[in-house]
């Protein structure tokens, strides 16, 4: 950077960038141009745009030539600098430049940039830029228009990337493209001129390089007859030129493996083949027999990407060539072996390539589906690789999509096998399995996969424009799913299918899964677009009338799973009762009914004799419910009134959430958020009996998941628990034997009985032998017959186990399923809190969800259900429930079980062994706190009379909150009570759940109770309380005494009161104040001057009577004790925080903080104090930088500047000419200088000076030079509490001092040098190394004031 005259000038170039005769020259630009050439180099697109046309403007705007003869400079300049991402920044905007200014000559701009980056003279070192430099200068003048048109400057350019294309190993094949790209621009008679001097005639040279080639391919695309006379007739496919095409696309693939893109010259060579009729011999030959003879990833890529690009190319007998070739086949194998995760897999790529084509050939529905067909056709033993859910469908037109689905359909019917291009992966022909070669087998899974393609189709169809083809979907599902023909008729057109291959039961329960499927996106499809249906009709409206008229028709169609006839009967009820809801269809309670029997009646198909029964009750609910008064207040009506039906709906809607289905949970969820008003205290303990299965044994019967014995069941639990116990008991001990613990884990699966049998089995071969038979050893027979026994004791042994695991995992999986119907359960919970917050039943949803909470917190880190289960009962009881605007106000009934709820609630929170558990259980109480409040709120706003309590209400406006007070429902002095106990056990226990937020938030929510409690918490702010307690104490008032809503509550003289008492406990703690040793205490000091600050505030602001002098004169007392502990450093974390409340409270009592001055005033450190922590305690020094500036500018001698920096000195030390020991100064740079010229101690050794005669020796209290102002506030000290400042002493040095002129000092500088300089090499010999770098900085500092 070169020094600018003037703050507003500056100068962004390097010195290697702008040489040293232009530096004149660059200081006349101003910053605003200079900062143009920094931004052009960034990484931000935007900012390098934005930069760039700023600059033509400036250039525009103030045409200066030596701002342009600068701009081009620069710009050149940058296309060889180090940052490779700055060359391309510069070079496009060198091309805009050249653009905009036509009166710049193209040559003078490559001469300069050949000048400044000469390829002869470069070395070694500056061969990688000057290449690059000269590259990106050509493309920026062809990227500017003009190089086609200045065909001196043209023909320079091709010399040049001739020559650039030698240095392969720097620019690979850039310049031969850059090449390319510009005479494929340039016109014909340009072309035929340049053409033999950029290719030679020799057709090796021409395939030796994906380049040349590309170049080769280009002059016979424009100037065919110039490339004939130049090479001759050449026949680019024929048999000889196969393998060096073969090599140069291999070489291709390889240079865009990073680009990941096709290469250009693979496609050139596909158009000049589709060109001279010879794409067959391409395709097979070049890509099939020759880079899929031994393919690489690269190459199967490139041919992948090929295919894909060829796709508009081809006529559609070439299409049939290639999707049924080798390469559709590697390509298929590709789809199959690739994992889902992988970043190489190529489903993102080809479906971008066959998205675009069917988009660009909307109009030709025959090639949409021919491609539709063939990508669909490529199957691994009869499963096509393509993914079932295939975006690329939604570009289909209305006849290639009815084309498509009528060839699935019909391959469903009837496959077509030899149709497929059908292959196997080299593991599956490595492991050949008869069973699998079946045609059935291939049969099944092409049937599965078309039914899922089928129902995803209708994901991307508009429900009004393709509606005969979605119609056609759901009856061709819903038809083969249930139903079977007897007898053809030609008024079901589904009677006259036939399947080739008979349809297996698992193809017809795939049918059955993606039948429901269909359903759900149907109905998400009609709640979108609700007037596109048919008469606005549902489709499961639709589709249940189609299964009505199939049933009807019993001579020709015939039920998979036949129905009763109570089961019809059944059915025939079901369409009665909804031509009676249909009659109803303007009420949304008869909807939500509607679609629950629509989807039951469906389920009647797929599971008739569980459907029946649910069939029945829901139509029996559904009537009583529509007969019944809604008008009828809830209040009026008795428990024993309640309708059963309710119960029966919830035992219901429970059963049918066990399913797996999502469109069944919403539908039970929209049925439940209309009948939930009449829910009864029984049905909801139907639904907390599955979230809390401890308070109910029968837990298996609510969800059935298995038929299993109850007893397996709960001897499995009662296991699987003994082996949590067992665990938990064993990692609390410490193994101190490695091996023992080894052997226990391989013995675990080993029961005494094993042991009995195995003991035995021995005995009787005499394996184990006695004193007697130690010598005898067993025959052949005997060990054969011995081993034959263990063996089948062991297999029996094995066969246990292994009975064991499996029962196990079962046990397992039933868990899992009873988590998740939990999950679904608590569907109905947030229904009922969301949709009926008013209820009463609400009150008994708190301590269910907070047993869930806390035991799902137990086993937190289990499995992801249970962390799932967990958010969301948290959700729901947070969010949905204790934050909820509106909450039952009937609860008059039942206020003493709500207060013992109360206390219960709160004693809970205070036995929880986590706090985040007690959190949700204090909540809980402050919610009921609410509702008991809420509920006199409610009437006391309607103008009903309140019943009187104990305490009287005030004559104020402060009635609003003191409402509590005189309610009915809320026992103020029991719920005191009751939170005087936990905030007891708050300030008392060591580790207490409860914290400080909980009671703020239940003081700034009740100031009533708040008043209340205050004197337990002013009691523990002083006495026998651990110093924590305390702390916390004094913040809980200081927030309590800050919160508006308190001070309503307290008339004047209680407020004096209160204040007074708190003050007289504070004193008490005050008494310590500075005397903190631990943690504790310190937290506690700080503490109690927050609260201090915050009641002389009150004070202050309310004009209270209150003495403070008895406080003031105990806070001056402890004024000298915090300021040594902030100058020791003791507590250094928060010691600076106590002393700035200390001065906040003196502020407030009405004495001024004194100035922090820049030169602290301390006394001399002992011999022992290292001078390098002296240094870091003192802050605040003028920056040498600018005390150079000011001794520079007034001319002063070295002796003055070590004069100037010896004030840095405290006041209270002895003159350096004493002889006496000297502290050095503890600013960082001002300290470095001070040693130079004073005694100091280093490492516990004085180094002394005597000082040069006639020169005299400055003391420290002398002043520097140019500091007026620092001494005038060294003079004028602030008083303190009384104390006045303690002046100076003025040696007698200072008076000779005074007396010397300037000019006597800088004759008697030279004099001095000499001592001075030895007194600064022996302090640099024992001063550490982090000193040296400083006086070095001193010694050139010296030389520059000295040098004339």
């Amino acid at each position: 950077m070169a020094e600018m005259k003037s703050p507003t000038k500056a100068e962004p170039a390097s010195p290697a960038e702008a040489p040293q005769g232009d530096r004149r020259s660059l200081l006349e630009h101003s910053r605003e141009f200079l900062d143009f050439f920094w931004d052009i180099a960034k990484p931000d697109q935007e900012t390098r745009l934005r930069a760039t046309e700023k600059l033509l403007e400036y250039l525009r705007t103030r045409p200066s030539d030596s701002e342009m003869k600068y701009a081009l400079k620069r710009l050149i300049t940058g296309l060889g600098v180090g940052r490779e991402a700055a060359r391309p920044c510069y070079s496009l905007a060198l091309a805009q430049l050249l653009q905009s200014f036509e009166d710049i000559q193209l040559c003078d701009i490559l001469g300069q940039i050949q000048e400044k980056y000469n390829l002869q003279a470069m070395n070694k070192a500056m061969m990688r830029p000057t290449l690059f430099a000269n590259l990106f200068g050509v493309l920026a003048l062809f990227q500017s228009g003009r190089l086609v048109k200045d065909k001196e400057a043209l023909m320079k350019c091709v010399r040049l990337l001739k020559i650039l294309s030698h240095h392969y190993n720097h620019l690979q094949g850039q310049p031969v493209k850059a090449l390319v790209d510009i005479l494929s621009e340039v016109p014909e008679s340009m072309f035929q001129e340049i053409l033999p001097k950029v290719l030679k005639g020799d057709m090796k040279v021409i395939l030796s390089s994906p380049k040349y080639l590309e170049l080769f391919l280009l002059a016979r695309q424009r100037v065919p007859a110039e490339l004939e006379s130049l090479v001759g007739s050449v026949d680019l496919f024929s048999e000889d030129n196969i393998p060096s095409l073969v090599n140069i696309l291999k070489v291709a693939a390889n240079s865009v493996k990073k680009e990941q893109k096709l290469p250009d010259v693979a496609l050139n060579l596909l158009r000049l083949a589709l060109q001279e009729n010879k794409f067959e011999r391409f395709w097979k030959e070049v890509l099939e027999e020759g880079l899929l003879k031994k393919p690489s990833y690269t190459s199967s890529y490139m041919c992948f990407r090929l295919l894909g690009a060829s796709l508009p190319l081809l006529s559609d007998e070439q299409l049939q060539l290639v999707m049924r070739g080798d390469l559709i086949r590697h390509f298929g194998e590709h789809m199959v072996v690739s994992k889902s995760q992988n970043p190489l897999r190529f489903i993102p790529e080809i479906s971008a390539y066959v998205g675009t084509f069917l988009e660009g050939c909307q109009d030709d529905p025959k090639r949409q589906f021919t491609v539709m067909v063939a990508f669909t056709a490529i199957t691994n033993q009869g499963l096509p690789v393509m993914p079932t859910f295939w975006r690329v469908t939604r570009f289909l037109n209305t006849e290639a999509l009815q084309n498509y689905v009528t060839w699935l359909r019909d391959m469903f019917l009837q496959p077509d096998l030899d149709s497929l291009v059908d292959f196997s992966t080299a593991n599956q022909k490595r492991v050949q399995v008869a069973s699998l070669n079946v045609p059935e087998r291939t049969v099944f899974r092409l049937r599965k996969w078309i039914i899922h393609r089928l129902v995803s189709l209708v994901d991307h169809l508009h429900l009004e424009k393709d509606e005969a083809v979605v119609e056609q979907i759901a009856r061709f599902c819903l038809f083969h799913a249930f139903f079977k023909t007897k007898k053809a008729t030609p008024q079901i057109p589904e009677t006259k299918q036939h399947f080739s291959f008979p349809l297996e039961d698992g193809n017809r329960g795939v049918i059955v899964s993606a039948f429901f499927s269909l359903l759900q996106t149907l109905s998400v499809k009609f709640r979108q677009t609700p007037d596109l249906a048919e008469n606005g009709k549902p489709w499961t409206y639709r589709l249940v009338q189609l299964a009505d008229m199939l049933l009807k028709h019993n001579r020709n169609v015939a039920n998979v799973t036949p129905l009763t006839a109570q089961q019809r009967q059944a059915w025939d009820q079901m369409m009665s009762t909804l031509k009676e809801l249909e009659a109803q269809s303007s009420e949304t309670r008869a909807i939500a009914f509607q679609h629950l029997l629509l989807l039951v009646g469906l389920h009647l198909f797929k599971s008739p004799a569980e459907s029946c029964d649910v069939l029945g009750d829901i139509q029996t609910c559904i009537k009583k419910s529509m007969e019944q008064n809604l008008r009828r207040s809830r209040s009026r009506a008795k428990a024993s009134q309640e309708p059963v039906w309710v119960e029966v709906m919830v035992e219901i809607l429970l059963s049918l959430l066990a399913q797996p289905s999502n469109l069944m949970r919403q539908v039970v969820r929209s049925v439940f958020g209309h009948v939930c008003s009449h829910l009864t205290p029984r049905g909801l303990q139907l639904i907390l009996a599955v979230l809390n299965p401890e308070t109910n044994e029968d837990e298996e019967d609510n969800v059935v998941v298995t038929d299993t014995d109850e007893k397996q069941l709960k001897h499995g639990e009662d296991a699987d628990s003994d082996s949590e116990d067992s665990k938990n008991s064993e990692s609390d001990v410490d193994s101190e034997d490695g091996e023992e613990s080894e052997e226990e884990d391989r013995d675990k699966d080993v029961d005494p009985g094993f042991r009995q049998q195995l003991m035995e089995v021995l005995q009787a071969g005499n394996a184990l032998g006695g004193e007697e038979e130690e010598e005898e050893e067993l025959g052949d027979e005997a060990m054969m017959a011995l081993d034959q026994n263990l063996a089948s004791l062991f297999a029996e042994q094995k066969m246990r186990i292994q009975a064991r695991h499996e029962e196990k995992n079962k046990l397992q999986k039933e868990k899992q399923l009873r988590r998740d119907f939990q999950i679904r359960a608590l569907d109905l919970i947030e229904v009922l809190v969301t949709k009926q917050p008013e209820h009463p039943l609400i009150l008994e949803l708190l301590e269910p969800l907070l047993n869930i909470i806390q035991r799902s917190m137990r086993s937190r880190g289990s499995t992801k259900q249970e962390q799932d289960l967990l958010h969301k009962t948290a959700r729901i009881f947070m969010h949905h429930l204790c934050r909820a605007r509106h909450y039952c106000h009937e609860v008059e009934p039942g206020a003493e079980a709500l207060h013992a709820q109360v206390e219960r609630l709160v004693q809970q929170a205070g036995n929880q062994a986590d706090a985040s558990v007690a959190l949700y259980y204090f909540n809980a109480s402050l919610y009921l706190l609410r509702v008991l409040k809420g509920n006199t709120t409610k009437r006391y706003q309607d103008g009903q009379k309140l019943e009187g309590a104990d305490i009287k209400s005030e004559p104020k406006d402060s009635e609003l909150s003191h409402q509590v007070q005189t309610t009915s429902c809320l026992d103020l002095d029991f719920v005191t009570r009751v939170y005087s106990a936990s905030l007891e056990s708050l300030l008392t226990k060591r580790n207490s759940p409860l914290t400080i937020p909980m009671f703020l938030d239940l003081f700034s929510r009740y100031p009533v109770i708040c008043k209340n409690l205050l004197p337990i918490v002013v009691q523990h702010v002083a006495g026998s309380s651990r110093p924590r307690h305390q702390a916390q104490a004094c913040l809980l008032l200081q927030k309590a005494l800050s919160a508006r809503e308190l001070r309503v509550c307290f008339e004047d003289p209680e407020w004096e009161q209160l204040i007074s008492q708190v003050l007289g406990k504070t004193t008490q703690t005050l008494q310590t104040l500075g005397e903190a040793q631990s943690k504790g205490e310190h937290q506690r000091e700080l503490s109690i001057l927050e609260l201090l600050n915050t009641v002389f505030r009150i004070v202050n602001h309310e004009k209270l009577s209150v003495d403070l002098t008895a406080f003031l004169g105990m806070l001056q007392g402890k004024q000298q004790k915090l300021q040594q502990n902030l100058q020791q450093g003791n507590h250094s974390s928060g010691s600076s925080r106590l002393y700035d409340l200390y001065w906040q409270a003196m502020n407030l009592l009405g004495v001024q903080r004194p100035k922090s001055e820049k030169k602290n005033v301390k006394d001399i450190p002992s011999d022992s104090q290292s001078p390098i922590s002296t240094k870091r305690k003192k802050k605040g020094f003028l920056p040498e930088t600018k005390k150079r500036k000011k001794l520079k500018s007034e001319g002063t001698t070295s002796e003055k500047k070590a004069a100037s920096q010896q004030d840095a000195v405290t006041e209270g030390a002895m003159p350096a000419a004493t002889g006496k020991d000297q502290p050095p100064s503890t600013g960082k740079k001002r300290r470095k200088r001070v040693k130079a010229n004073t005694p100091s101690q280093v490492n516990g050794v004085t180094v002394a000076k005597s000082p040069a005669p006639n020169n005299p020796t400055l003391s420290p209290s002398t002043p520097p030079a140019k500091t007026p102002k620092v001494q005038k506030k060294k003079e004028k000290l602030s008083q303190v509490n009384g104390s006045t400042p303690v002046s100076p002493v003025e040696p007698e040095s200072k008076k000779h001092q005074k007396a010397l002129s300037t000019k006597e000092v800088k004759r008697r500088s030279s004099q001095s040098a000499l001592p001075k300089k030895r007194a600064r090499l022996s302090l640099v010999s024992r001063s550490p190394s982090l000193l040296q770098s400083g006086i070095r900085k001193r010694r050139v500092a010296r030389r520059r004031v000295q040098t004339p």
